[in-house]
């Protein structure tokens, strides 16, 4: 079949589906199977497909149709001046996401920060595109997910981008280090007495099987000087965290109805992970350091509290493309 039927077939059914941008959509599968750029799809669409590229051409269509989204069916996504990787593992990188990257690269050259943490890394979207931009900095990720960590490694191999990517909740996988560093410290101290630096970081970090959660983290950041590893510390972290109400009905719509709900959902006002990011944060971020996080365009006003609240300073909300509230950071500094 000739390509421009085929196209203009293509078209007409993605409009009757409701498609915002059919065209584009048929081209971008076409230029999938076919491997032609934009100039020679425009210049070649009198062309025949051979067969085989039309089965393999409609059968994405029909993928497409059922409203799977493009960066599934391709495959990849663009993401400020890298082409990712993307599985329905992972979170769809969106433009809006680019904000938060250049606040960070601001506040990493102007203030010279090194360390830095990606928190829920996905793709390694943010994590990447840092580096790309600034590869003297020392990147670390995190994902409780293993395939998504599997495709950030991906991904980072594609560019030879080296980023230190960890599997775990949050800052679990320091935790865990903590604890292995507790361990140590308890035997050595079994072995040759307490001295009074190690005795008064054990009992900072002397964390009973009785104690919540929250004291355990209460703790650590109070023995931030103690057992915690210097890997630990960080002049920056970023994290673009699930922030969707959990009834939110835009979740049975677009794209997001085929993307990991664990990525999407935080409880029933959206903020349930940002509000442990803002308080574990501290713990880990060296004086001075930022605390940088993408939320909903209804949310600034409720993340900018919570930052104060917590001591950190500097506290300001960023607009996105659309003029939406869509990222805050805050500057922590230790009382």
């Amino acid at each position: 079949m000739q390509i421009r039927a085929l196209l203009n077939e293509s078209i007409a059914k993605l409009k009757e589906q409701g498609s915002s941008s059919p065209r584009l959509d048929a081209e971008l599968l076409m230029m999938h199977v076919t491997k032609l750029n934009k100039v020679q799809l425009i210049t070649g669409d009198l062309a025949d497909l051979n067969a085989l590229d039309e089965t393999v051409f409609r059968a994405l269509l029909a993928e497409r149709l059922k409203g799977v989204p493009m960066a599934y069916i391709l495959g990849e996504r663009d993401f400020w001046d890298l082409t990712l990787k993307v599985t329905p593992d992972t979170l769809i990188p969106r433009p809006d996401t680019e904000i938060l990257v250049e606040k960070a690269l601001t506040l990493i050259n102007c203030n010279h920060l090194r360390d830095v943490l990606d928190l829920g890394t996905g793709t390694g979207a943010i994590i990447l595109a840092l580096k790309h931009s600034a590869p003297e900095i020392r990147a670390t990720a995190i994902d409780m997910s293993a395939a998504a960590l599997e495709v950030a490694q991906e991904n980072a191999a594609r560019y030879h981008l080296e980023v230190n990517f960890q599997q775990g909740c949050w800052f679990t996988p320091f935790v865990e280090e903590s604890a292995e560093a507790q361990a140590e410290l308890q035997a050595e101290l079994q072995a040759g007495g307490r001295s009074g630096a190690h005795a008064a970081a054990h009992d900072a970090l002397a964390l009973s099987d009785g104690q919540s959660r929250a004291a355990q983290l209460q703790a650590q950041a109070q023995a931030q000087a103690g057992l915690l590893p210097q890997a630990a510390r960080f002049d920056l972290i970023v994290s673009n965290p699930p922030y969707i109400e959990e009834d939110d009905p835009h979740l049975s719509q677009g794209d997001v109805r085929f993307e990991p709900r664990s990525a999407l959902v935080s409880g029933k006002d959206g903020l349930d992970d940002i509000r442990i990011i803002v308080h574990e944060a501290r713990a880990f971020l060296r004086n001075n350091g930022y605390l940088l996080l993408e939320h909903g365009y209804n949310q600034g006003a409720a993340v900018r509290a919570l930052l104060s609240e917590l001591g950190y300073a500097k506290v300001e909300t960023i607009r996105d493309y659309g003029q939406n509230e869509r990222v805050t950071l805050g500057c922590y500094r230790p009382q």
